[in-house]
């Protein structure tokens, strides 16, 4: 079968401007290298380094805003694309988010795990990340500030953050809470 990639931005979010990220593209093939395209248009060839090629923006501006995605080739013949990553580059109008995990940061597979972004803002939503994924894992709306998992297990563990919004005349975001480490024994 053809090899699986995925594509995702580090550390999630929208970005500042002058902020900086870096766009992830892994795969099990260990011997082709990615091609990162933006836009649909070819944008750059990066090399891989184990089963990762890892494209940085620094000091980002609108221009780095777009739609990603990875190609994986071998040999000149694509073997696999990534899904769409969107990178968007915005000012934070927002106050800083903060991110909390019930019961705790390390919980027993089985557990039953509720993510909270707080934020200091009557109308904002908020999306929850986790480190790794392509797009956020969902949408808090201020009716619903929770996140619940029930029953997690291994894949759940890994680095979460948040980042709120609210939708006006313009969309106006926050910027990412401090990250939060989630450990499922």
């Amino acid at each position: 079968g053809a090899p699986t990639i995925s594509i995702f931005l580090k550390p999630p979010g929208v970005i500042p401007p002058g902020g900086s990220a870096i766009i992830c593209c892994s795969c099990q093939g260990n011997t082709g290298n990615f091609v990162l395209y933006k836009n649909g248009h070819q944008f750059r060839t990066l090399r891989l380094h184990g089963s990762r090629a890892e494209f940085s923006i620094s000091n980002a501006t609108q221009e780095d805003t777009g739609a990603y995605s990875c190609h994986y080739l071998e040999g000149g013949t694509v073997l696999a694309r990534s899904e769409t990553l969107d990178v968007t580059v915005q000012e934070f109008h927002l106050p800083k988010p903060v991110l909390s995990v019930l019961p705790g940061h390390e919980v027993d597979a089985g557990a039953y795990v509720i993510f909270r972004c707080t934020i200091a803002h009557s109308s904002a939503g908020c999306f929850l990340y986790l480190e790794g994924q392509v797009k956020a894992l969902d949408l808090l709306s201020k009716e619903r500030d929770d996140f619940n998992l029930s029953r997690v297990h291994k894949g759940n563990g890994g680095r979460y953050s948040c980042q709120c919004f609210t939708r006006g005349a313009s969309l106006k975001w926050s910027a990412v809470s401090k990250t939060l480490d989630l450990v499922v024994r």
